[in-house]
């Protein structure tokens, strides 16, 4: 990639990193992005800041032919909008030539979730793991009672959970802090693992080793338990339960836990709140559980639909 390339996409970087407080991993993804379309251009013999519009619908094309899903190919077209934007902030361009293209658009899929018997069928699979099973259970209950991102229950701190707490302080995307409730069971799991932890740190401290700040401390690089060993972690439990693994992921529990709480009586905008989603109409997917549930109280409880055949 040409010095310029680098310059414009490290400066646009950089500021989404300050004043939008992008996250480490939607970063990733614009670099990657960016990246892509910027070489793509350079092959042509073109330039980020001689693109227009033309070169631009010829990249999106470009990307099609490639076979790549609608929503790869919307999410590239909306980094190359905000840079664009960016580059017309900055005067590095005079105009932006992304402005008037409209994406592919993004199919509304429904949540993969799991059923409440499914979930109870985790959880006892958890208390019957091989190894750590005081930390499988700890780590099934948090994410079915708060609906967590893997990667916020995996990292939380554990001065987070101390003293009982009855709310947990969690940051998300961006650095959002929220608070997410615990029900009865995901404390007594809590206050089980946490009691087994400090007492292997304590041994660990008398070793001359460092104290682990994290909740679910480890000895790789992060320092705490990884987003793939999470993973896998899930995929054995399902194994054991009798349930689809390839149905089950942390992301399956927070869909789970988003759809259950619809179900039973649960407000849009609390559903929003729990999640951390700053747009109520990424929540709004949910809303096939109260389409479902409309459609049974027509069919079982209307009048008409009681009536005799």
């Amino acid at each position: 990639m040409t010095p310029d390339h680098r310059r414009w996409l490290s400066s646009f970087l950089d500021a989404m990193a300050a004043e939008r407080g992008a996250a480490k991993n939607t970063l990733e993804s614009y670099a990657r992005d960016l990246t892509d379309f910027a070489e793509w251009l350079e092959r042509r013999g073109s330039s980020l800041e001689a693109a227009d519009q033309d070169m631009v619908e010829a990249y999106l094309i470009h990307c099609d032919a490639q076979g790549l899903a609608t929503s790869t190919r919307a999410r590239r077209l909306s980094s190359i909008k905000q840079l664009f934007r960016f580059a017309f902030e900055e005067d590095w361009r005079d105009t932006n030539p992304a402005l008037q293209i409209k994406g592919p658009g993004r199919a509304r899929r429904l949540p993969k979730t799991l059923s409440i018997e499914e979930v109870d069928a985790l959880l006892e699979a958890a208390r019957t793991a091989p190894r750590d099973p005081l930390r499988a259970i700890c780590l099934m209950e948090l994410l079915y009672a708060t609906g967590m991102r893997v990667s916020e229950l995996v990292s939380l701190p554990v001065s987070a959970v101390r003293g009982d707490p009855r709310m947990l302080l969690v940051t998300g995307k961006g650095n959002k802090e929220r608070m997410v409730p615990l029900s009865n069971p995901a404390r007594d799991a809590l206050a089980d693992w946490v009691a087994f932890r400090d007492a292997n740190e304590e041994l660990k401290q008398k070793k001359g080793q460092p104290a682990s700040k994290f909740l679910f401390p480890s000895r790789g690089k992060l320092g705490h338990l990884t987003r793939h060993a999470m993973y896998q972690q899930i995929k054995e439990m399902a194994l054991r339960a009798g349930v689809d693994p390839s149905r089950v992921t942390p992301h399956t529990l927070r869909h789970a836990f988003a759809t259950h709480l619809l179900s039973g009586g649960a407000d849009l905008r609390t559903i929003q709140v729990l999640l951390g989603h700053a747009d109520i109409s990424t929540t709004e997917i949910y809303t096939h559980v109260l389409d479902e549930r409309l459609r049974e109280l027509v069919l079982t409880q209307h009048p008409l639909a009681r009536k005799p055949k």
